[in-house]
């Protein structure tokens, strides 16, 4: 069940913080998680503590946790705190889009638009290329919050915005909202009349856009592909022999991944990625679920699981990146070459 109470969010927090003791290698998003829940449990002075720990710990990506600190920090009355750390973020100017998305965010929560709208201006400069209609999907965000300011702001459309608009289109069906009619202010204020036949008419229209975004709402980490590198997967197979049939070669194993994102992303699915297995870490899980590695079932749950600890990496890789298998081959030279890949 999903938790719905402040008493659900602690305990699944708490479930949490064993879990990321159990798996020492997976403790930072597992870590996050359960300051998240804190965060929605009401504990917040409890969740910046874990925060806390989490920074003097070198974790793989500080910047992230201080995002996630900041915008904390900010809801409990810790303001200038958490301008400190919004502004060592802007400096760092990192290269991960999830940093700038929180900080904006948290900046446009608190009606600070001209701050909100520099730093997504900044995030979408430095890190998407102008004119690329090949956006990856975790930095989309950052041109969708970017046109919801400036419809705030009551700014023009620029070349940002018609980029939202189009990977908002390819990512939508036909008949879903358009940006500017999703991000008008006016929709707030219907929101808030006292005239039931504008409250029925925005209703009707939030209705339509849930059953669009429904599928993403409910899936907080990417739809990921089982990948095992050549050398885990001749350790697997001379191991669990009874695995060849689904993974005969190396190479086809490879065209397989490529092959099944592909036809992913062409039904429409997002958020898609890769984890990469090993064969301890797959025994591992099996064990966890009383099950033999042999059974082929397991692998989709087992990829589904490094999904869940924030093992993924998004794909397509980004324009001029190297290729997911670990050739050292730019993507579009490798499988990515195969056919032009749609992105998701």
């Amino acid at each position: 069940m999903r938790p719905d109470t402040a008493a659900d969010h602690t305990a699944e927090a708490e479930r949490l913080l064993r879990t990321a003791t159990q798996y020492p290698q997976d403790s930072e998003p597992l870590l996050l998680q359960a300051a998240a829940h804190l965060e929605l449990a009401g504990d917040r002075e409890r969740a910046s503590t874990l925060y806390d720990s989490l920074l003097a710990s070198d974790p793989e990506n500080p910047t992230l946790v201080k995002a996630f600190q900041a915008a904390n920090l900010w809801e409990y009355g810790h303001e200038a705190e958490a301008r400190a750390l919004i502004a060592g973020i802007r400096t760092a100017a990192p290269a991960d889009p999830a940093p700038w998305e929180i900080v904006a965010e948290t900046l446009e929560a608190h009606d600070e638009l001209e701050a909100s709208h520099d730093c997504f201006t900044t995030a979408v400069t430095l890190l998407i290329t102008p004119g690329d209609d090949e956006v990856p999907y975790e930095m989309q965000s950052l041109l969708t919050g970017r046109h919801r300011v400036r419809r705030l702001l009551g700014r023009a459309h620029d070349s940002w915005d018609t980029l939202a608009d189009r990977v908002h289109s390819a990512q939508t069906a036909p008949s879903t909202i358009r940006l500017d009619e999703l991000h008008d202010p006016k929709r707030l204020w219907s929101l808030g009349s006292d005239n039931p036949a504008e409250l029925r008419a925005e209703i009707a229209r939030l209705r339509s856009e849930l059953g669009s975004y429904r599928s993403a709402l409910s899936r907080p980490f990417p739809v990921a592909v089982l990948h095992w590198p050549q050398a885990e997967l001749r350790e697997l197979l001379t191991a669990y022999p009874a695995l060849e049939s689904e993974y005969p070669t190396h190479s086809a194993h490879l065209t397989d991944i490529e092959s099944s994102l592909r036809d992913l992303a062409s039904t429409g699915t997002g958020n898609l990625g890769i984890v990469t297995a090993t064969v301890p870490s797959y025994e591992a899980f099996a064990a966890s679920e009383q099950s033999s590695p042999s059974h082929q079932d397991l692998l989709p749950q087992y990829a589904t699981t490094l999904a869940a600890r924030g093992r993924a990496v998004s794909w397509p890789p980004a324009k001029g990146a190297a290729c997911w298998c670990g050739s050292g081959v730019a993507y579009r030279e490798c499988h990515g070459g195969l056919a032009a890949a749609p992105t998701g």
